[in-house]
């Protein structure tokens, strides 16, 4: 069996365990506050990426790995042994990442495969256990990152932001849309087309907002196979909560978890986003 590395970034938010279980190598995406910039869950926890944006006048930026860090892990993995990796990364519609990691590909004798998730947070996680899965059955790398790339087809990713208070600081809505969405409590539903977030609903109350989001959900259960859903949020585990119960007692036979979404997501989002995400078997 050959020896893979898996690299990915903090856009999918993967838990200790996961990553040592399954030999991941993790590229932090970045936040700069004032011009000073933090990498995400090295230098700059969930705590302090809310507290921080609470206390901030000015929207923070995001920022991507830079190319001769991603560089230095390739160089670093086929000194380790590693026959060749899979580097997967968020969206390419929100970020460079996937780019910037094509173009150190370019730039090392080690072999990397790198694959455009076109979304972000638990179906990147899909994407590798799966990976793991198939290499474990014997089936070779092309398969395997053919495999993946098919499941890119079937990410799903949904969220509401709980104000467009955020969206309007980071410079990607207006200061009327907010106003009048503030005034008569409309919430917006944003989900991932074609690796891009784009403006799917826009109801009253957030009621509403979560049926949309929920209906989505099964539309996809009657067409095809949906065994686990993962409740996301910013900063907002409470609300995250109550819809999952919400989706056990109608789903009772549903794998459901409670995730963080990246705080790069947040930069935008804001704090008390949720949403749901899953993968369609």
């Amino acid at each position: 069996m050959k020896k893979v590395a898996w690299i990915t970034d903090t856009a999918a938010q993967l838990d200790d365990d996961f990553i040592q279980k399954h030999n991941v190598h993790i590229l932090p995406l970045g936040v700069v506050f004032s011009n000073k910039s933090y990498r995400e869950s090295i230098d700059l926890t969930q705590e302090l990426f809310y507290e921080k944006l609470q206390l901030s006048k000015v929207s923070p930026k995001t920022s991507q790995p830079a190319i001769g860090e991603i560089q230095s892990l390739f160089d670093k993995l086929e000194l380790e042994g590693y026959d060749f990796a899979i580097a997967l990364h968020v969206s390419s519609g929100i970020s460079g990442t996937f780019e910037t990691a094509q173009s150190a590909a370019k730039m090392t004798n080690f072999k990397v495969y790198t694959i455009d998730s076109k979304i972000g947070s638990f179906p990147m996680v899909k994407m590798i256990e799966i990976g793991n899965e198939l290499f474990e059955e014997g089936k070779d790398v092309d398969e395997v990152v053919a495999t993946i790339n098919d499941i890119t087809t079937k990410s799903r990713l949904s969220f509401i932001p709980a104000s467009l208070n955020q969206l309007h600081k980071s410079g990607r809505v207006s200061g009327t849309q907010t106003l009048l969405s503030n005034l008569l409590n409309i919430k917006v539903v944003i989900s991932f087309e074609d690796g891009v977030p784009v403006t799917t609903a826009k109801v009253r109350s957030n009621k509403r907002a979560k049926n949309n989001v929920t209906s989505l959900l099964r539309t996809d259960m009657s067409i095809g196979s949906v065994p686990e859903v993962a409740v996301i949020h910013c900063n907002n585990v409470r609300d995250a909560e109550v819809w999952k119960n919400e989706l056990l007692q109608e789903f009772p036979t549903l794998k459901v978890q409670v995730i963080p979404l990246s705080v790069c997501v947040g930069v935008h989002a804001g704090s008390g986003t949720t949403g749901l995400s899953w993968v369609t078997y």
